[in-house]
């Protein structure tokens, strides 16, 4: 809460003085994203892998377990990040799956607790 203090020699109109902050401002960490890649029925398991690890840089043991989740689940967490490299790291993955003639999709949501 503010609380406003004027200064009692202050004999200007209208100015109300100074703000004192009676406690420090709560920091709040930026809300974060999960990058999900979404499974489809044409995109090769091993195009999956070379994207986790490009994009993602999962190395070839993790990008495999990621790539199965994706496969039997229908989808899987690839990182989480704040909302603009989500953002960027989803669409690098969109942009190189369209480039090399693939469905592979991913999409960002916020994470909940």
């Amino acid at each position: 809460m503010f609380r406003l203090s004027k200064d009692n020699n202050d004999t200007t109109s209208g100015d109300l003085g100074a703000v004192v902050l009676e406690k420090d401002p709560e920091i709040k960490e930026p809300p974060s994203y999960q990058v999900i890649l979404l499974n489809d029925d044409y995109t090769p398991m091993e195009f999956v892998v070379y994207v986790l690890q490009t994009v993602f840089g999962h190395n070839h043991q993790k990008s495999t377990e990621i790539m199965m989740e994706v496969h039997t689940k229908g989808m899987g967490v690839c990182g989480i990040f704040s909302k603009e490299i989500a953002e960027m790291m989803s669409y690098e993955v969109n942009t190189m799956a369209k480039d090399h003639g693939h469905p592979l999709l991913s999409e960002i949501e916020p994470l909940t607790d």
